[in-house]
């Protein structure tokens, strides 16, 4: 009898500790504005609004249209697969631009060509890099808010109604990684990827780099989008490298690109300030 008081009087002090634990974590995460689930936020437009024509790159062909399968691997339904041509020309440079949108899910691992790639038979001859691509930011200009410190915009005229519509750029440099494959059945034929990550408005090289932004305690919201350019080519010799060709074509197609896809992503300055108003509150 004196055992089962003492298991009753043990249980009662055990629930207590675990009810007063669990409202204290609450009322510690609530005063100290902690997010651990994050609310997501919509596009603002679909990808598939981005111009079929960047400077002198056009689009060939339709968008790619992905199986329910590879959707479900690739983690989204909001993504880009199109393949853009030098004057829409392929004779005269390729490449193919995969932009894929990620919010509201912590869990989402986006897909990378170091893994995607060797498991599609491909071997790797250039180890992964960065690469910091210097687009041209002759219209990019100060953000004018106080309140947005940081931020960079520039205007871009829509190919159909003409309309001039300020976009707010992300913060950080461009840096790319950068993969080159070849087939092992043929060495001279390359395949060269160069991805980044943009997330809660500022630029991410890394996997790693995106979960350090994009899921930061105190952001209430969080999104995070992949942009990879992806050239196919051949080379003369089996030491030679597609790269810097590669190079070229990606900071010339990203220096009209990167505001397009920005139009269409969160206005981040504006959802900071509506994490700030909602805190305030």
């Amino acid at each position: 009898m004196l055992l089962e008081r003492s298991s009753i009087k043990a249980y009662f002090a055990a629930l207590a500790i675990l009810i007063v634990g669990a409202v204290g974590f609450r009322f510690l995460v609530t005063q100290l504005n902690i997010h651990l689930l994050k609310e997501p936020v919509d596009l603002r437009r679909p990808l598939d609004s981005i111009p079929n024509k960047i400077g002198r790159w056009e689009r060939v062909g339709l968008d790619a249209v992905f199986s329910d399968a590879l959707i479900e691997e690739l983690g989204t339904r909001r993504y880009l697969d199109r393949v853009y041509a030098v004057d829409g020309n392929p004779s005269k440079g390729v490449v193919h631009v995969h932009v894929a949108y990620y919010t509201g899910t912590i869990d989402a691992v986006p897909h990378i060509p170091e893994r995607c790639w060797a498991v599609g038979g491909l071997s790797l001859t250039r180890n992964s890099e960065g690469v910091i691509i210097d687009l041209d930011r002759r219209g990019w200009r100060t953000l004018a808010d106080a309140a947005s410190p940081g931020y960079m915009s520039t205007s871009i005229t829509d190919p159909v109604t003409a309309e001039v519509e300020q976009v707010t750029l992300p913060k950080g440099d461009i840096a790319v990684t950068t993969v080159e494959f070849q087939d092992p059945k043929n060495p001279t034929v390359r395949q060269v990827g160069g991805y980044f990550f943009i997330a809660n408005g500022e630029t991410a090289r890394t996997s790693y780099d995106v979960r350090r932004l994009a899921f930061n305690l105190t952001d209430r919201y969080a999104y995070y989008c992949k942009i990879q350019l992806t050239k196919s080519g051949f080379v003369k010799n089996a030491d030679d490298s597609l790269l810097e060709p590669f190079k070229q074509d990606a900071t010339e197609l990203l220096s009209g690109l990167v505001p397009q896809v920005m139009k269409c992503l969160p206005d981040w300055p504006t959802w900071e300030k509506r994490s700030k108003e909602a805190a305030a509150q």
